[in-house]
């Protein structure tokens, strides 16, 4: 896409700090890092969010993911690492990308739910029972 702001970065439009690179994702560094070290993988093809992603390219970036991740503890002394990945709802840039997000006993992430909104167990089970 023309306006991707990711595409850009891919197509190297756009700077950026490639810590991986092959035929088919990019990992950069995240200019609005949650920690130290906190990565974004990109497929290089556009793709919108996880319905549009081909199974390759998200069985790729696992692989590519649990290569990295002892380098990650390694270089940074993390303690962890989170791997999410948004669609739609939270997803501020429309192209498919995983973050990963090393984890610091020190950091500050909270990932605090309000429970008072959580409907039962039970009806959300029946629910994706019917």
């Amino acid at each position: 896409m023309e306006d991707c702001i990711f595409c850009k970065i891919i197509k190297g439009e756009l700077p950026s700090k490639t810590i991986y690179e092959d035929d088919l994702i990019k990992i950069i560094m995240n200019i609005n890092p949650a920690t130290n070290g906190h990565l974004l993988v990109l497929p290089k093809e556009h793709m919108v969010n996880i319905m549009d992603t081909t199974d390759e390219v998200i069985m790729h970036s696992i692989k590519v993911i649990r290569k990295l991740y002892p380098t990650l503890k390694e270089k940074l002394n993390c303690e962890g690492l989170t791997i999410s990945q948004n669609n739609e709802l939270g997803q501020e840039i429309k192209h498919f990308h995983i973050h990963l997000t090393p984890r610091y006993n020190s950091d500050l992430l909270d990932f605090n739910y309000n429970k008072d909104m959580l409907s039962s167990l039970d009806e959300i089970y029946d629910k994706l029972n019917k």
